[in-house]
This record gives C-alpha cells, sequence and structure tokens, in this order.
C-alpha cells in the first residue's frame, strides 16, 4: 500500500528540517529532501506550491513548534532551574547523537542571507521570541521581575545556541556544558528569595 499524500507531505517537512540541521538552508534542496523522504517528484509543488521557501518556511515552523512544546512541558513543572537544565540536556544530546553535524534548524536559517525568501528570517525571529516568551513567562511565574525574566530568557536562547554552533565547531559538548553550569548558577542565584 502506498503512503497517502499527507504522508509524503509530513515525511517532507521533517527531512528539510532535518537537513536544516547539518546543512543549512542553502544546502537543503529540494533534490536532497526527496531523496532523504522518499517523496515522489512531483509531491512537492502539489504541497508547496511556494517550492523551496515555503518547505523550509514550514521545516522552521515544526522545529519551532517541537522545541517550543518541550519548553512549554518544562514550563509547568515547579522547578524553573531543573527546567532550564533539561533544555540544554537536550541540545547536549542532540549534538552528541548526530556525531556534532546537526545544530540547530532555526539557527541555519537565521544565519543566512536569503534575499529571495526574506520570510524565511521572519519565521526564524518569530520562532526564537515564542522560545524566549515561554521562558520569560516560567521565570516570572516564579518571582522574577518582567524586564529581568525577558532579559534571561534571552541570554537562556543566545547562550544555548551560540554554545551548540562551538561545540559542533569543537566536536566537544565542553562549551555546552560550561553555558550549562554558568546558567544555572545565574538562575540559582537569580530566583533566590529576597534577591
Amino acid at each position: 500500500m502506498s503512503p497517502r499524500r499527507s504522508d509524503s507531505r509530513d515525511r517532507m517537512v521533517l527531512s528539510a528540517a532535518a537537513l536544516l540541521r547539518e546543512y543549512g538552508a542553502s544546502g537543503t534542496s529540494v533534490d536532497k529532501v526527496l531523496a532523504h523522504s522518499g517523496a515522489p517528484r512531483g509531491s512537492v509543488y502539489h504541497h508547496f506550491p511556494g517550492g523551496r521557501a515555503q518547505l523550509i518556511d514550514e521545516a522552521v515552523a515544526l522545529a519551532g513548534d517541537f522545541v517550543a512544546g518541550l519548553i512549554d512541558a518544562a514550563a509547568r513543572a515547579d522547578d524553573p532551574v531543573a527546567a532550564v537544565d533539561a533544555f540544554f540536556a537536550l541540545w547536549r544530546d542532540q549534538v552528541v547523537g548526530s556525531d556534532f553535524r546537526a545544530g540547530c534548524p532555526i539557527v541555519a536559517v537565521a544565519v543566512e542571507t536569503n534575499d529571495e525568501a526574506p520570510q524565511l528570517a521572519r519565521s526564524a525571529a518569530a520562532v526564537f521570541g515564542r522560545w524566549r516568551e515561554a521562558l520569560a513567562a516560567l521565570l516570572v511565574r516564579h518571582g522574577l521581575t518582567e524586564e529581568r525574566g525577558h532579559r534571561l530568557g534571552s541570554f537562556v536562547i543566545a547562550a544555548v545556541e551560540g554554545a551548540v554552533i562551538m561545540c559542533r565547531a569543537e566536536r566537544s559538548t565542553a562549551p555546552l556544558e560550561a553555558a550549562a553550569a554558568e546558567i544555572h548558577e545565574l538562575l540559582v542565584h537569580a530566583l533566590r528569595p529576597g534577591t
């Protein structure tokens, strides 16, 4: 039995997200997505009339939703420090599990100039904004001011993303572990009652 059309579409979006993690936006071609997903060539423009840009945009949204869901789940926990520790651990597992080949698909799109598809940068910015807001809400709920929660939410995202890039370059988890340890100490201090 052949896969349903929606299965092809979903496989292509998942494949595009996976390829973005390793090859970046410029290295994620329609041909690579088709080869990775096993989807038939004709399905690309059927499911993605906007072509490659639409496919990548949807992959960014999917990856963003996935991580936002993890942050939201962690945010429901009673321990914000443990939630942020888990966020760092997730990225460590991703980097190590890919033998230091895979990073964040959102960063892959954000760092490239996409003159023919400027909406990709806007989509990446929106994803980072969602993640930052989710972390800020967690920190505010545990006693920080709105301003400090937003600053620390931004800082956590920046620290994770920068550390992931460094881990890939150095083929070591040391940058991620160092960032995680510093953020842990910072949050313990910032969330201490009376500080």
